[in-house]
């Protein structure tokens, strides 16, 4: 389940409006329903943290391997560095659509391309 699957589903579950979320959580409406929707994460590891304690849950279940790559990349390289991360995160999943790999593999492959991404944002930074 993605990040923005599992804010509706916890936001639902305690029966709040997103703009009564938004409110709680200090932000605009319009992030919640980005997150919901899928086109922003939060870009900072705080605000997962933040979320989790809102809803009484772990912060695992919000910070998934991506979101943590999406989080690193915005950290470190700003929100254009997040939305590269998310287009190597899509054609990563595109590039293993209907491929004969094992879950294990598949993750083996993602966790490099990410690591190589943010090896080559890093020399690139360095100049």
């Amino acid at each position: 389940m993605k990040f923005g699957d599992k804010l509706r589903e916890q936001r639902k579950k305690r029966g709040l409006s997103q703009e009564a979320l938004a409110e709680a959580l200090g932000v605009g409406r319009t992030t919640i329903i980005n997150y919901e929707n899928d086109k922003s994460y939060p870009q900072d590891r705080k605000a997962y943290y933040a979320l989790a304690k809102f809803f009484e849950v772990d912060v695992n279940y919000f910070l998934t391997e991506n979101e943590h790559f999406l989080t690193t990349a915005a950290e470190l390289y700003g929100k254009d560095g997040q939305n590269q991360a998310k287009v190597l995160l899509e054609q990563t999943v595109a590039l293993m659509a209907g491929g004969k790999l094992s879950d294990n593999d598949k993750l083996a492959f993602a966790r490099e391309m990410q690591a190589i991404f943010l090896d080559s944002k890093e020399r690139e930074a360095k100049g």
